[in-house]
């Protein structure tokens, strides 16, 4: 089945508007999910149907509540199915990689410390199979779908380009596919963090947003009707390499409490990070974005400079920054795992 709709777009098929509602609420029905859709009544019987199947969606009826003469009203929920997803999460120093169900519960992560610089790309990918193999022993539960996100580039059938990374068309998304015989889905970090937004929205509309990641690259990616767009940022200059060469910048906040123009660097990154961003979202139109990245996570006052600078330009904006790199690589990982399944859910085997 082919589709128009890119990685993370928000449901737009029935079946993918259901499914995210019910995935979200612990018990539902199905005219609460006519309410919450706009969807006819056809429709979502139709499509509560086809989920139920699929094996995503149960009916409890030792909960149906009766409504007087006519029918009664039988909850749903999400099917606490076996499957897992895999999500993997490329960094330079280090690669995130987890299992989840389809409800978002973590159930089974590792930090793989893999340097990326100490090895070739070829060696690196066989390296993050081995990696979510050892993952997936003895847990006996099959495997659906797989997820990697990663920086620079990636074409739609998964060959990356990330000069940060010293990749050049990394076939990821056909060795990976080779190997674990599922649906593989290779994502640029950024354009994750947006899917991580819209998996957890409690609605199937949203404000549009964009995301911008800022560490030793630097990434945008906006929402559009159809998907997520990435966005190409060419500024090396605001990269944490481009800025102190090859100073850490956790160091250099530190070095930075007695040396003024140290700090005054750091601070004039932040500045110029928040009117980048301020001109990307007057660009594209989007009123929200998600900031993430070591760039304002390791550097305490570059929140606020950042902010005051996006502010400046768009007053309204609606901020919100990732604040752990642990919790950003989660995020990510899961949203890439469930994409593929949330999006288009009937293409997705539900064991």
């Amino acid at each position: 089945m082919t589709t128009q709709w890119s990685a993370f777009s928000r449901p737009h098929n029935p079946t993918a508007k259901c499914l995210h509602l019910v995935r979200l609420n612990q018990v539902t029905s199905r005219s609460e999910l006519v309410t919450a859709t706009g969807l006819s009544q056809p429709t979502v019987t139709r499509a509560i149907a086809a989920l139920i199947g699929a094996g995503y969606v149960t009916e409890r009826t030792d909960l149906t509540r009766s409504q007087g003469r006519g029918r009664p009203i039988i909850p749903l929920e999400l099917t606490d199915s076996q499957a897992i997803h895999a999500g993997i999460a490329v960094g330079t120093g280090s690669t995130y990689a987890a299992l989840f169900d389809i409800k978002g519960r973590t159930i089974r992560d590792s930090e793989l410390d893999i340097h990326v610089a100490d090895m070739s790309q070829d060696d690196f990918i066989q390296h993050i199979m081995a990696g979510l193999n050892r993952l997936m022993a003895d847990l006996g539960r099959p495997l659906a779908t797989v997820g990697v996100t990663t920086s620079g580039s990636v074409s739609p059938d998964g060959v990356v380009n990330a000069p940060n990374l010293g990749w050049k068309d990394a076939p990821f998304g056909s060795e990976m596919r080779e190997q674990f015989s599922v649906p593989v889905q290779v994502t640029s970090a950024v354009a994750a963090i947006i899917g991580s937004e819209i998996q957890s929205a409690l609605t199937v509309d949203g404000t549009p947003m964009m995301a911008l990641f800022a560490d030793d690259s630097i990434g945008a990616a906006v929402t559009q009707d159809k998907g997520v767009l990435p966005i190409a940022v060419d500024r090396p200059d605001l990269t944490t390499r481009g800025v102190l060469g090859g100073q850490t910048l956790v160091d250099a906040v530190r070095v930075a409490e007695g040396d003024a123009s140290l700090r005054k660097k750091l601070d004039a990154r932040a500045q110029q990070l928040g009117a980048l961003a301020a001109g990307l979202m007057k660009e594209h139109s989007t009123p929200a974005l998600v900031i993430a990245g070591s760039a304002l996570i390791d550097d305490p006052l570059a929140p606020s400079l950042f902010a005051r600078a996006v502010r400046s330009a768009l007053p309204e904006a609606s901020l919100r920054m990732i604040p752990t790199h642990r919790e950003m690589v989660r995020d990510i990982a899961r949203a890439v795992a469930l994409d593929l399944v949330l999006r288009e859910p009937l293409t997705v085997t539900a064991p």
